[in-house]
This record gives structure tokens, sequence and C-alpha cells, in this order.
């Protein structure tokens, strides 16, 4: 998917829409998807991931437009969709289509005082949908780059891998954690991210050398808004407030040793307990990793 074939389909929908051609100059931004190797339910319970950025990506060929408007393309469903900064409201302009994650994403960066654009463009990804790898954090990144405003400071990874997370989770209605977002916007060539879903510290690992992720194709779609996700968090919030009753100082799963969850495990349900289980262990099961 190289940029002269993507800016080459921008100007043929130009084209074909008639009237007076554009001028501008057309622009390339990109944003990678993501693997992560251990570290499952961690990122929204404050706890520790390793994802890593990998080598399928979004790309958004686009011109920047005078105005709020924006008109973006989706190559893989041959659909345009689009939407105004001026009417993006969370409450009620959620389409529960692929250009959600777009307009989140603006409405994101103006409540953060970022200074955007509208652009047309074109949007091809090789991210599989619905495969786990992290396509809507793509698309959130590389639109973010689309609408930032070049005359005006952009924030750096954490900050944009935030801004992302907020479209998702108040626009999209998707209670993700920052980890898929964080993964896209900071992701270091030949290393995974050894992340800190509190502090947000991050130390890049080195990959062993000669070591090739391969991704296989369960042929089971994952997608986040469609599962049990925002039910595991409520579930993992519920052990935490249980958890604080009798340490105030527990605000979230990472705060909870072992034996502490062991010692209250008669007090929790056992569909929470469970759950609390396996993210206490998973924070080591990373740690371990990224020291192996």
């Amino acid at each position: 998917m190289g940029s002269t074939w993507l800016t080459d389909r921008l100007e043929a929908l130009e084209r074909e829409a008639g009237g007076p051609l554009p001028t501008g100059a057309v622009e390339v931004v990109r944003a990678p998807g993501r693997v992560n190797l251990i570290g499952e339910h961690t990122d929204y319970n404050d706890g520790f991931v390793l994802p890593v950025a990998i080598d399928r990506e979004v790309r958004i060929a686009f011109r920047p437009l005078d105005d709020d408007r924006v008109e973006l393309t989706s190559l893989q469903l041959d659909e345009t969709r689009r939407f105004r900064f001026e009417e993006l409201d969370p409450r009620t302009g959620r389409t529960g289509t692929w250009i959600d994650y777009a307009a989140g994403t603006a409405w994101a960066m103006r409540e953060a005082g970022l200074a955007i654009r509208g652009i047309r463009g074109v949007l091809d990804s090789t991210v599989p949908v619905g495969a786990g790898l992290s396509s809507s954090a793509a698309i959130e990144l590389a639109v973010s780059w689309a609408f930032q405003d070049p005359r005006a400071d952009r924030p750096g990874p954490a900050e944009m891998a935030r801004i992302c997370q907020r479209a998702e989770n108040e626009y999209v209605g998707v209670s993700c954690g920052i980890m898929d977002q964080f993964a896209s916007a900071g992701g270091v060539s030949d290393h995974a991210l050894l992340l800190d879903c509190r502090s947000l510290e991050v130390v890049p690992t080195p990959l062993p050398d000669g070591l090739v992720l391969v991704i296989c194709d369960t042929g089971s779609s994952r997608r986040l808004d469609a599962s049990a996700y925002n039910e595991r968090r409520a579930e993992c919030e519920a052990g935490v407030r249980l958890l604080a009753e009798a340490d105030p100082t527990i605000r979230a799963l990472r705060d909870v040793s072992e034996a502490a969850l062991e010692a209250a495990r008669g007090r929790l349900p056992d569909r929470i307990a469970r759950r609390c289980e396996h993210v206490v262990r998973e924070d080591a099961r990373v740690l371990a990793t990224a020291e192996a």
C-alpha cells in the first residue's frame, strides 16, 4: 500500500465528483496496529502491558479544507462518510459505524483544546478489522495526524494516546484502557513497550534478534463493543471496591498483592474473585516476561 497509489485514489475520486479540482498538496499520514505479547485486561486496572507496533497500518491521503468539514472515504468499504466539527456530540452524534472513531477523535482533540482542521481524504488499511490488532486505535491515531493543525504544537505520544482513548471511551462507547492507543502512538522499531498504565512510564524492551511475530487468523471475529469487555471491566471495578473496604489504599487491582487477594477471597463473589486473580497474577507475568 504505497503513498503514491493512495494519492492517486484520492485524485481519482475528486475527478469523479466533478467541479473544479482542488489545488492544495495531498498529504499522507499513517499509524500502525499492534499485538500485545502479554498483559490482558491489565491496562484498565492500572497495570503493566507489553505491546508491539506491527507492520499492518492505516494510511490516509488527504487535502486540508478551509472549514470544519470532514469527508472521508474508506477504500475497504467503498463508503464515504461526512461530519462537521460543530455537530459532534457523544450523546447524539454516534452512528455505530467506522466514522465514529474519526469523529470521536476530532471531538476529543477539540475538548483537549487542540487546533484542528477539516479534511477530504481516503483511508486504506492493512489492519484486519475484528482481529484484535487494534484497527480502531490505528484509525484514531492516523486521523489525529490528519486533523492536526500544522501551525500548532502537537502533544507527545502519551498525551495523544490519552486523547484518542477518550474518543473511544466517551464517543464510541468502549471502555478500553490506554494500551492500544499508546502502542500505535509510541511504537519503537524492533522493541516491545513495557508500559506502566498508571504512570504511562514506558521502557522500550528490545526484541531478540531474529524473532518473527506470526499472527494467526482463528476465524473468530473480535469486536470490543460487542463483547463482554465492558462487563469484565465493571467486574474488576467491583472487586476493587470490595477489596478497598479492608484497605483504603487500594485504587486499582494494580495495588493488590496475591497474598492480599487470597486473604480477602472469602468476601468476594467467585466470578469477581477469578477476574481479580487473573489481573493480579498477569501483572507479575508481564514484568517477568520483560525481564526474560
